[in-house]
């Protein structure tokens, strides 16, 4: 409770830099307070002071004293220097303090009515060459020049980022077509993505995926024992979403529930009337855009996902690996 009270009731910090922003914020709002309280009491005052009862005849005279003015410029003068003293360290350490792209993992995020598409850039640290005349919706959002050779290795998925744990990330963002807005709450991110321009923006998460479920597990009484959860669970995994396909048969019919999807009251009764006991599930850490973007605005969501360094490393393999499959399919 008195974290909540502390933090305005902010979300659970997920990065390095949200202890930093969490208390800037913190300040921030106890300085409101005390204004709001502060001039609400002068306002209350005043009202009180300069009653009809007390005062049946105006003064037309004015006031003769220069206080009130040198007050006026004494606040205004205080209020700039806490402007200034809140943003200027503020904008040194999310702009100017981006780390060395050496040191960090670097994403490339195009975000479009109403996706995320998400670059990574392979084994050899270098994007490969896009070309606005090979984009295609389904097979090439971006536009990646396979005949590049830095572009060979590329990795592209779509509403689903992975990221490791304790180390720098940088993300350079842009859009194809309106302004978005690339909104990750818990880690403290937030960066309008403008059309024409690649703005860069950074964090560092400090929790993992599976520890955040445990977190979460013991906040909503949820088992921590297991990743896994009883499908006749529904309270406790509404608001969740799965993190491993799932495949099941029901009339004749194979369905499958791929990873990232939010599971519904009609796919837990789906699972269960197929004989499906456990689903492995996990908390929904949303890439939303916060900026009104169309008429699809509303399931423009994309999700994040922080595994260890190992976990990351083994993504990227398999990743390279179906690149090897497809190109292998695409000669034959």
């Amino acid at each position: 409770m008195i974290e909540v009270l502390r933090y305005f009731g902010l979300p659970t910090n997920y990065s390095t830099q949200g202890v930093e922003i969490d208390a800037m914020l913190s300040w921030i709002h106890w300085l409101m307070l005390i204004l709001f309280v502060g001039w609400g009491g002068f306002f209350i005052w005043t009202l009180f002071k300069f009653r009809a009862s007390k005062n049946p005849r105006g003064d037309y005279k004015g006031v003769k004293s220069h206080f009130s003015r040198y007050v006026e410029v004494a606040v205004a003068v205080l209020e700039v220097i806490l402007l200034v003293g809140f943003a200027f360290p503020a904008w040194n350490s999310r702009v100017e303090g981006i780390p060395p792209e050496n040191k960090a993992v670097v994403v490339r995020v195009v975000a479009e009515q109403f996706v995320w598409n998400i670059h990574y850039p392979g084994a050899d640290g270098v994007f490969g060459r896009t070309d606005y005349k090979l984009i295609n919706k389904v097979d090439n959002p971006l536009g990646l020049d396979r005949s590049d050779p830095m572009a060979k290795d590329d990795i592209t998925t779509i509403n689903q980022m992975y990221l490791p744990v304790n180390r720098p990330v940088i993300v350079h963002l842009s859009s194809k077509d309106v302004i978005h807005s690339f909104n990750l709450p818990g880690f403290r991110v937030k960066q309008d993505v403008v059309p024409g321009m690649t703005i860069p923006t950074w964090f560092e998460p400090i929790k993992t995926t599976l520890e955040l479920t445990r977190e979460l597990a013991q906040t909503y009484d949820l088992d921590s024992s297991t990743d896994t959860l009883a499908t006749d669970l529904i309270v406790s995994i509404s608001n969740k979403i799965i993190s491993e396909a799932i495949q099941y048969e029901i009339g004749g019919t194979t369905v499958t529930l791929p990873p990232g999807k939010e599971i519904s009251i009609m796919d837990l009764i789906q699972l269960k009337s197929a004989g499906v006991e456990q689903i492995s599930v996990q908390p929904k850490t949303e890439i939303a855009c916060a900026q009104l973007c169309g008429l699809g605005h509303y399931r423009m969501r994309g999700f994040v996902t922080i595994q260890t360094r190992d976990e990351f490393d083994a993504w990227l393999d398999s990743q390279a690996e179906e690149l090897i499959e497809d190109e292998e399919d695409d000669w034959w």
